[in-house]
């Protein structure tokens, strides 16, 4: 059967994105070394030549973000004037968080302050000093709370407001009509969404290998398995199973009961570690952390190589942007498709503001723990690190507090929820922009978009583990920072041209608060 006779497929945006999906995974089988080097080559020529870009446009996002929120355009609906909202305000945020970064977060959530607690960012601090856990802190902050999320946020908005407000299809391009007009339905939209694709193709493919190896790490912790490539394949091919099964369930049923439940289950771990944990220097690291990360927030989020280290840059900061850059096409669809019938400043406040609050919450309480663990209690996390690497780190801490066995296997639990609602709504997503936008893609185009997300994940921590996950996501995010930058004028004309349609301001604010008044 032909592509063009399965229903809804855009062969024009499905085919390019098939081949490029397909030959990097056979370029990875066929000449791995190859792979490699190549892609090493291009990563350090992005970060040498254009690692400025990605420090300037994520500030920007979440300055632009800020001012829709707090200007008179956050009174506009992703909809029509009298829509309501599909989902409850709970079970919009527990998806948003679980989807936007929740695998990352267990990842991270220990290994992140403990890396820059033993060798603190720009040489800031004296190592595994209170000076340093304080920077580590700060940084941990920086990378996952209000940047990232200003990246879903512009990304979501843009298509929620064209899709919904406008009545486009949910693909990437239909948010460019204000600057591309009816030229989005040929070569130059579909360009725009293959790389949209590809960008989430790689970001997925970076979680899922994430995944894996903290998943084995865990296992090896608690029964001696072993660490090997081979496990870690194989517990991507059991997951991806999974995530299959629950994608083609749809979003109501699959994503939002995976995400509320896992929230739940997180939320009982990070109150075991408060309570069983140094309770108070837990919210004295917060108060404090918070400070210095919302005073020092302008300097690190403009802060180059070019007075810094800019080896520490790429690892660390750049990645990050990158990372959440390869994700946002399938977290903003994905927010977009579930924020309808919200307006622009519940939305921006929502995808801003909560998930960054529960990020500093995050981060204070598994951070925090580990640091005064260094500090003032056994240690030794600094040195786990080391040596065996982050996948360690959360299942070296957990085992410095009672029911270890228990508290470690409820983490893995985590991972591989997380890891499942993750993949689970990327598949779909990859299925809705080759679909023409049809929010009911068919089962066999999201578990295809699925078996090649798990394969390029595959291919990626067999040509260089966390190294080869990193590069990837850097590497399909840069062409797609473009498009973002994009996405922001093509909003602006956008708003600007929906005031121009129902009047001025003070013409269009009476009907909206009427609007909502009567939602």
């Amino acid at each position: 059967m032909s592509t063009t006779q399965v229903r809804g497929i855009d062969p024009g945006v499905f085919l390019p994105a098939i081949v490029i999906a397909g030959g990097f995974v056979l370029w990875g089988v066929v000449a791995p070394d190859s792979l490699s080097s190549v892609a090493g080559t291009v990563l350090n020529g992005v970060i040498r030549s254009f690692g400025w870009s990605f420090v300037v446009s994520t500030a920007f996002f979440l300055i632009f973000a800020i001012f829709l929120a707090i200007s008179r355009f956050g009174r506009i609906k992703l909809g029509h004037d009298d829509e309501r909202p599909e989902f409850s305000t709970v079970s919009w945020v527990c998806m948003m968080f679980s989807v936007g970064m929740g695998i990352g977060l267990m990842f991270w959530g220990v290994a992140e302050p403990i890396f820059h607690f033993g060798a603190p960012p720009h040489g800031m601090a004296e190592p595994q000093s209170k000076e340093a856990a304080l920077v580590a802190m700060q940084y941990a902050y920086f990378h996952w709370a209000l940047h990232p999320w200003a990246i879903y946020a512009v990304v979501g908005l843009s298509l929620a407001y064209f899709s919904y407000r406008r009545d486009l299809p949910t693909l990437v391009s239909s948010a460019f009509h204000p600057l591309l007009g009816d030229k989005i339905h040929g070569p130059i939209g579909r360009a725009i969404d293959v790389l949209a694709i590809s960008a989430t193709l790689f970001g997925t493919a970076t979680s899922l290998g994430l995944g894996a190896q903290q998943i084995n790490s865990g296992m090896n912790f608690l029964w001696n398995t072993g660490e090997t490539p081979a496990i870690a394949l194989a517990i991507i091919a059991a997951l991806t199973l999974a995530f299959i099964l629950s994608a083609v369930s749809g979003v109501g049923k699959g994503i939002q009961f995976l995400s509320n439940m896992n929230m739940a289950v997180a939320v009982l771990l990070l109150l075991f570690l408060a309570i069983a944990g140094p309770t108070v220097f837990i919210f004295d690291t917060l108060i404090e952390s918070l400070g210095y990360y919302l005073s020092d927030l302008v300097s690190m989020s403009f802060r180059t190589a070019a007075f810094s280290d800019g080896k520490w840059l790429g690892s660390w900061t750049i990645f990050y942007w990158a990372w959440w850059i390869s994700w946002a096409p399938f977290v903003g669809v994905f927010i977009a498709r579930i924020s309808r019938g919200r307006t622009i400043r519940e939305f921006v406040i929502g995808v801003l503001v909560i998930p960054s609050a529960v990020t500093f919450v995050w981060f204070t309480i598994m951070g925090g723990t580990a640091l005064h663990s260094e500090l003032m209690g056994a240690g030794g996390l600094v040195e786990a690190v080391n040596d065996k690497g982050a996948p360690v780190s959360l299942f070296s801490l957990l085992s410095q507090y009672p029911a270890t066995t228990l508290t470690s296997t409820v983490a893995m639990f985590l991972v591989a929820i997380f890891f499942v609602s993750g993949a689970d709504a990327a598949s779909v997503v990859m299925g809705m922009l080759s679909s023409r936008g049809t929010v009911h893609p068919p089962a066999g185009v999201v578990m295809l978009w699925g078996l090649l997300a798990a394969a390029s994940a595959c291919v990626l921590l067999v040509m260089g583990g966390l190294g080869g996950l990193q590069t990837a996501s850097i590497i399909a995010a840069a062409p797609f920072l473009i498009v973002m930058v994009g996405l922001c004028a093509s909003l602006w004309v956008g708003l600007l041209d929906d005031i121009e349609v129902h009047g001025h301001f003070d013409e269009l604010e009476p009907k909206l608060k009427t609007a909502e008044a009567d939602g």
